[in-house]
């Protein structure tokens, strides 16, 4: 399906590298400009430099997203160079797999704050956006209990119950509010590249409970997957596709969005 966003500003909060890469690449190819943040310099500059390839606006920034001021600076700093922002899509994360404070720690400030504060940033430019939108990225392991990655799993469930908090209290504003839960997702440099490469036997544990069985993969080129569709889909809802316009009413979405490549999704 093609979409149409011409003209939107979008803003990917931890986009340099797998799925905010992959996402911030789509919304360029899409016709939108878009502004991608991120700690690592190497990584940001080189997205940026795809994202730039489309002749759409472009804006990157170094950014710590466990630090509050450096996150609303990077806001106000890419509403500026893009003139506005529509989307915000909050997708970093500390990825905290250890009980232990600095897992805790880590997860709170980057996966649950940062989507708080970055959020809170961006809603005075949304409210003055076209189908203003904030996408959060869960997971689909803030569904299940278990003993892997307590404080990771912790913080995406809090996102989800958030994501749905914050879709009432900005309906009023006509600001929608979805989240995503993917499920295993490889892209170079990721967690799960790095599992086949040092961990083959959890690797292929991990691959044999996905019903498709092969993981999700974050694609950056003309042959993406369903991930950054789906984000796209998110930003849609409530528009037409193929023109960018408004239908009317729009709706709020209280509640988190689709959840990919899942034992669970096959069961329910």
């Amino acid at each position: 399906m093609a979409f149409d966003f011409d003209g939107r500003r979008v803003v990917v909060a931890g986009g340099s590298r797998g799925i905010g890469r992959s996402i911030a690449l789509a919304f360029a190819r899409a016709g939108a400009g878009v502004s991608t943040c991120a700690r690592g310099a190497e990584d940001l500059a080189r997205t940026h430099a795809e994202i730039a390839a489309h002749g759409r606006q472009t804006h990157s920034a170094a950014c710590d997203l466990a630090d509050r001021d450096a996150i609303v600076r990077y806001i106000r700093e890419a509403a500026a160079a893009l003139g506005g922002i529509d989307v915000l899509v909050n997708n970093a994360s500390a990825f905290g797999i250890k009980d232990d404070e600095e897992g805790w720690a880590g997860g709170m400030s980057v996966d649950m704050m940062a989507t708080v504060r970055a959020g809170h940033a961006a809603i005075p430019f949304l409210e003055h956006g076209t189908g203003p939108c904030i996408i959060n990225i869960s997971s689909v392991g803030s569904l299940r209990c278990g003993a892997a990655r307590p404080p990771y799993a912790a913080m995406k469930a809090a996102v989800n119950h958030y994501t749905a908090s914050l879709a009432a209290i900005l309906a009023p504003k006509r600001i929608r509010v979805n989240a995503i839960a993917p499920g295993s997702i490889e892209f170079p440099g990721g967690r799960w590249e790095r599992a086949r490469l040092s961990n083959l036997p959890l690797y292929h544990a991990i691959r044999s409970s996905i019903p498709f069985r092969p993981h999700g993969r974050a694609r950056g080129d003309r042959r993406r997957g369903a991930f950054p569709s789906l984000a796209l889909r998110a930003l849609d809802h409530g528009s037409d596709p193929r023109r960018g316009r408004r239908r009317e009413p729009p709706r709020a979405i209280t509640g988190p969005g689709p959840v990919l490549n899942s034992a669970r999704a096959n069961r329910d």
